[in-house]
């Protein structure tokens, strides 16, 4: 007789052959539709946010366009304003906003729209 028939321990790790089986069972249909979806939102706390949130995308937005703007020097008037513009708008969302989401956003706005204003100033500013 081996070690193992003799009454050994199973070495760890080892599972016996009958706990190996897995047993299938159907879900309810409740269960699977009670399920929430993950979607992006900028209302974190269950409240609508429609100006910070409009805000929050023009800064976003505009400031990305700044940024791509500012880089050519034949378009740097319009990457200058952009700039500026998304600048403030963001500024003003970030006193106003209300989640963290909203903040995380609107403070990639304002650096996007920093980085192309001052690009477009660096290519010939306002003039």
């Amino acid at each position: 007789m081996s070690a193992r028939q003799a009454g050994a321990p199973a070495p760890t790790g080892v599972r016996p052959a009958s706990s190996r089986l897995l047993e299938v069972t159907a879900l309810s249909q409740a269960e699977t539709e009670s399920r929430p979806t993950q979607r992006f939102t900028l209302n974190t706390d269950g409240q609508r946010h429609p100006a910070i949130n409009l805000a929050a995308g023009y800064s976003v937005v505009a400031g990305v366009t700044s940024t791509v703007l500012g880089l050519l020097s034949a378009a740097h008037i319009v990457g200058s304003v952009l700039g500026v513009s998304a600048f403030l708008i963001g500024l003003g969302a970030q006193m106003a906003s209300v989640t963290t989401y909203q903040r995380c956003v609107i403070v990639t706005g304002i650096t996007a729209a920093f980085v192309g204003m001052g690009l477009g100033i660096a290519h010939g500013g306002f003039m």
